[in-house]
């Protein structure tokens, strides 16, 4: 395996568990919201999920750049 080869995998396993941070947070506020909580409470959830979510987000994308410049750079 060359260098560019563990900069692809790395990333595609960076992206795997951003995805995975993703589809949490997506089930966390719907299991919040099928409770039925008041107003403030739903959001102190949200507020918590928010974080999680930029989080994955930016997990995401820097794992597809590195699949991406691994895959460039690999040629």
């Amino acid at each position: 395996m060359t260098l560019f080869d563990w900069i692809i995998w790395s990333g595609a396993a960076l992206t795997l568990i951003g995805l995975g941070a993703l589809v949490w947070c997506i089930w966390t506020v719907s299991r919040a919201r099928a409770r039925g909580l008041d107003d403030a409470a739903l959001r102190e959830r949200m507020h918590g999920v928010l974080a999680v979510n930029m989080g994955a987000l930016a997990a995401s994308v820097i794992g597809l750049m590195m699949v991406v410049i691994g895959i460039v750079l690999a040629r």
